[in-house]
């Protein structure tokens, strides 16, 4: 190699190269020691979820805050939902406005696999029926099929914790 090509080299070439060692563990993600939503601040977002349900499929939904193995959404139904069963969530819903009914339990009808552990169908073929109003709390474990059942103009908003679980 002659001495002009080794000069070119050399400007292209950093002789060295400043290493840094890789973080021993990621940065920590810093949590909130409380979140809080007042009623009215969820009623507030809620009357936007509403509107963006009359816009789709009569359901909209938007996640609160995400947590290490759980997280806190807002949602918003005007129409009966489809069948749902989570094989590695719970769902905690505390019933903010309106009325329905949550039918739990039995096998879903049709059911078909949209991602790992989510299941959806048309309905619940021997399920239980629980009708839930303002302040209700219901909890439906793991692996349970579960849907929301309105009646003509009812609509309901909820509080939903979903908690990450192993069957």
């Amino acid at each position: 190699m002659d001495t002009f090509s080794r000069e070119i080299l050399k400007e292209l070439l950093p002789t060295e190269k400043e290493v840094v060692p890789p973080p021993s563990k990621p940065p920590a993600q810093h949590i909130s020691p409380l979140d809080h939503w007042s009623h009215p601040v969820l009623l507030e977002r809620a009357a936007y979820l509403r509107k963006m349900a009359a816009l789709s499929d009569g359901s909209a939904s938007e996640t609160l805050q995400q947590y290490p193995q759980h997280c806190t959404m807002l949602s918003v139904r005007l129409r009966s939902g489809i069948a749902e069963l989570h094989e590695n969530f719970a769902d905690i819903f505390y019933v903010l406005e309106g009325r329905a009914i949550l039918e739990s339990g039995g096998k879903v009808v049709a059911a078909k696999v949209i991602a790992p552990g989510e299941i959806r169908g048309d309905s619940i073929e021997g399920g239980t029926k629980q009708e839930l109003r303002v302040g209700d709390v219901a909890h439906v474990a793991a692996g349970q099929p579960h849907q929301f059942l309105l009646a003509g103009d009812k609509t309901v908003t909820c509080l939903v914790v979903k908690i990450q679980q192993s069957l």
